[in-house]
């Protein structure tokens, strides 16, 4: 079994996804566990020496900053913050976004600037690989004073509290404990408040956004090659002399991978009668490549909140300086997460425009895709529900971002809302996902009505091993079941 070591080294998404989708284990380095000593060795001589209060520390929170707390209470305030925060409600989150705020979480408390223990950081260790997986539900956190009521579940079952995912089953986080021979935390100063404040719930939610959203370009291009073939469209719109005059990064490298796709079409390199084709198809490089482009820009911002501080407040040690500020305010991901879902949603707008194209009856393709229509209505219900969806995309992409509501007494009268782009992105490319199938699928039926003429042969390799999955329409038969087979496929490593 691999094991990542953590450090204060710069940590890339394309690492950060290996280390994750492989299964490695992770292990603080010593520099790490240095850090971690160092910081909590500092603030623990600090909370003796100091007679002056420290926000979270010997403070209360939010507006409660001014009322000072006992010495004696100070553990218990921290255990009381994270019991009074975890109110999250609605649907609990994909288990797999959890295990990856508690890496993200482990990685922003290795640079030694948030005060906790070791201890702490290596029983988040602990559950990271052993597969313990705190509930953690969706609703709650307004992105600001950090992913509060999220991360409180987390820090929850530090302590025994709450339920967690293991070996399959949804369990309490006591019987768990119980099972491994493990006693729950019992929180020093300002450990609730380091595990609790941060931006680990909308990153994560960034990061595995930005993974699929990487799958979802690849297959756009792939899958609106196969339905410019199956359209009978024109290769020309996407010679390179077009677009080395219009040098947008993305452009450039969608109309190279449509050549790529298209290389050796035996539709290709038949004489068309029209000389233009609708923007869905003609307009594939400028409206995918400025997709690819924001993503692009959306991952630069994901990777520097990778490799941050997102607490509060930070403890510097070496310049003996204890800073209450704003880290953990996550408006720089709220406008990204924003961007993405805007731009993972136009994937789909074109895609589902392609898809009324070839089922409209034009270039010599049947109506609805199906060889005797009126009796049979092949198609016709599939695009209605690429259409719902991305309706539905066009409302979610409303920003999050533009919204604030004050809240913890107009203490924190600005925050990003973060947490709901980040939500609100994933059913995005949720949508997106299902509605590249359609179009795989509608092409794939109308590749059908070309032959013998075949496409390329690499996308014919590739319709090759969908057909496996989804067969060919003859006569209607239950469609359900074909688009969800579909979705699943564009979603596979195919």
């Amino acid at each position: 079994m691999n094991t990542h070591f953590i450090t204060t080294e710069h940590l890339s998404l394309d690492k950060l996804q290996e280390i994750f989708k492989n299964g490695y284990k992770i292990e603080l380095s010593e520099q790490a566990k240095n850090n971690i000593n160092k910081c909590r060795t500092y603030l623990d001589n600090k909370i003796k020496t100091h007679d002056k209060p420290i926000y979270g520390i010997s403070t209360g929170f939010g507006s409660l900053c001014n009322t000072n707390i006992a010495s004696e209470d100070l553990e218990q305030l921290q255990t009381n913050l994270v019991i009074s925060h975890a109110c999250g409600m609605g649907a609990e989150i994909d288990s797999e976004i959890v295990k990856l705020m508690m890496l993200l979480k482990v990685q922003a408390l290795s640079y030694g600037i948030s005060g906790v223990c070791l201890e702490t950081v290596e029983r988040l260790v602990y559950f990271y690989n052993n597969d313990i997986r705190p509930v953690v539900y969706e609703l709650g956190s307004l992105g600001a004073s950090g992913d509060l009521a999220p991360l409180a579940h987390i820090t929850l079952a530090l302590i025994g509290l709450g339920e967690v995912n293991y070996k399959g089953k949804r369990q309490k986080t006591e019987t768990v404990l119980a099972e491994l021979n493990l006693k729950p935390l019992k929180l020093k100063s300002k450990e609730g408040l380091a595990l609790m404040n941060g931006t680990q719930f909308m990153l994560a939610h960034a990061i595995t956004g930005v993974w699929r959203a990487e799958k979802i370009m690849f297959n756009a291009d792939r899958i609106a090659s196969l339905s410019l073939d199956g359209y009978n469209g024109l290769i020309a719109a996407f010679y390179p002399s077009l677009h080395t005059i219009r040098p947008h990064k993305g452009q450039i490298e969608t109309a190279k991978n449509i050549r790529t796709f298209l290389e050796g079409s035996e539709i290709v390199a038949q004489t068309k009668t029209h000389v233009q084709d609708p923007y869905s198809f003609r307009c594939i490089p400028q409206v995918h490549g400025a997709s690819k482009d924001s993503l692009n820009y959306v991952k630069s911002v994901v990777e520097t909140e990778l490799n941050s501080v997102t607490d509060n407040p930070m403890v510097f040690p070496d310049e003996d300086l204890v800073l209450s500020g704003g880290n953990f305010h996550g408006q720089a991901l709220a406008l990204v997460l924003d961007f993405l879902s805007i731009a993972v949603s136009e994937i789909g707008n074109i895609s589902e425009r392609r898809i009324y194209r070839l089922i409209s009856g034009d270039r010599g393709l049947p109506a609805f895709l199906v060889a005797n229509p009126g009796l049979n209505s092949g198609f016709m219900i599939p695009q209605y529900t690429a259409a719902s969806m991305v309706s539905q995309n066009k409302q979610l992409c409303t920003p999050a971002s533009v919204d604030s509501i004050s809240s913890s007494n107009e203490q924190e009268d600005h925050v990003s809302m973060g947490a709901n782009a980040a939500t609100k992105l994933h059913r995005v490319i949720a949508n997106t996902e299902r509605i590249i199938g359609i179009e795989l699928f509608a092409a794939s039926q109308a590749l059908s009505f070309r032959e013998p003429l075949k496409t390329s042969p690499q996308l014919q390799k590739y319709l090759n091993k969908f057909r496996k999955i989804v067969p060919l329409v003859k006569d209607d038969i239950v469609m359900y079941e074909m688009l969800h087979k579909a979705e699943e496929f564009v979603k596979s490593d195919e």
